[in-house]
Formats: structure tokens, C-alpha cells, sequence
């Protein structure tokens, strides 16, 4: 069981391939983060692929899979897309696509037959991958005079935050990226400094 802040995905490309009565299911997993990814993936592998039967896919968006989709691109339905998705479940994966181009070999498989293949074929590309896990962020964006910036970096240089943005001038901006878990202690420290700046110190949580 993955902590509530921790997700796994896939950082390289894999690849699979199942045959079963003369039918062939090249396989492909690709990490990827947006819907336009996912388009233009499916779009090249349709074009790349031209001369196959069927190019189904599934993916899973999003740090806690927000968005899913499956496609049986002509299959009969739910004995392609949805045993591929399943397989991206079953890992506990997101930001993952998975394409499986059929080429058909004369003979009819039948609706398990063809749920079994996708599953299998999915689950190689799926397990030629590295999984990794990563970490859900929460932001926090601190906007404080110049005479503060010391104590405000010193916080920063204990606690450890990723700094995504940072200007120095007379009025400092410094953007703060920290894993959920750890980021409320983080907002604590800072809330006590707005005390005792009286109000110079101001968050906005993101």
C-alpha cells in the first residue's frame, strides 16, 4: 500500500509481444502526463502501424489517476482496452499509455480469447518497464521585504523545500515545492515567522 503522497509510474519506454493462432499483439507502455501526449502517441502509432488489424490503448492520468480511458478501436467491447487498463491498475501505475497493435492471423479468437491476448500482451510492455514512485508536491509561495530573506532561507536551507522560484529585490518572492506529508511542519515554521514579523512575512498556499 502506497502512502497517501507517493505514486508509481514508468520513466522508459517498454515493450511486448504475444502471439496466439497466428494473431500478433506488439505491445507498447510510454510514460506521458497530458491528454495531448496521449493524442499525438496514438495518432503516430495509427500511422506507424497503418497495416494492423486494430491499435487499442488505455492510459491513466494524473498523481492519483484522476483520468482513464479505454479504447477497443473496433475490437468487440471491453475485450481490449479494459484488460489493458486493468493491467496498468493491477501495478498501481498512472501517467502511463499502453498501445497494443493487432495483426490478425485468419483466426477468430474469440471474447475471452481476445481478453486474454490484450491482457498478456499489456502485461509484458508493462513489466518490461522500470517502475518508480514519486511524490505528490504541494506548493506555497512566500512574498516578505528584503530584511527578511535570511531568516527566510534559513527555514528553506533546514527544511529542505524544492525552490522553484526566487526573487530578490526590495519586495522577495521565493516559491516553495515539498512532498504533501512533509509540507504542513514546513507552513507551521513559516506562519510563526509571519507572527513575529507582524504580518512583513505573507504566504499563499497553491
Amino acid at each position: 500500500m502506497l502512502p497517501e503522497d507517493v505514486y508509481k509510474t514508468i520513466d522508459k519506454a517498454g515493450e511486448g509481444i504475444y502471439s496466439e493462432k497466428r494473431s500478433k499483439f506488439l505491445a507498447f507502455a510510454l510514460p506521458v502526463t497530458t491528454i495531448d501526449e496521449v493524442k499525438a502517441l496514438v495518432e503516430a502509432y495509427q500511422k506507424k502501424y497503418y497495416d494492423a488489424r486494430h491499435v487499442c490503448y488505455a492510459y491513466r492520468l494524473g498523481e492519483r489517476g484522476e483520468q482513464e480511458r479505454a479504447n477497443d478501436n473496433g475490437e468487440p467491447s471491453g475485450t481490449a482496452g479494459k484488460p489493458i487498463l486493468g493491467q496498468i491498475h493491477s501495478r498501481e501505475l498512472t501517467n502511463v499509455l499502453v498501445i497494443v497493435v493487432r495483426y490478425f492471423g485468419g483466426i477468430k479468437l474469440g471474447t475471452s480469447g481476445l481478453i486474454v491476448a490484450y491482457r498478456l500482451a499489456a502485461a509484458e510492455a508493462l513489466d518490461a518497464t522500470e517502475h518508480v514512485e514519486k511524490t505528490i508536491n504541494g506548493e506555497i509561495t512566500l512574498s516578505f521585504s528584503y530584511p527578511l530573506l535570511n531568516e527566510v532561507l534559513r527555514i528553506v536551507k533546514e527544511e529542505e523545500p524544492k525552490v522553484v522560484e526566487q526573487i530578490f529585490d526590495n519586495d522577495c518572492v521565493v516559491r516553495l515545492s515539498m512532498r504533501l506529508s512533509r509540507l504542513p511542519r514546513l507552513v507551521e515554521r513559516y506562519e510563526k515567522l509571519v507572527i513575529s514579523s507582524k504580518g512583513d512575512l505573507k504566504i499563499v498556499k497553491d
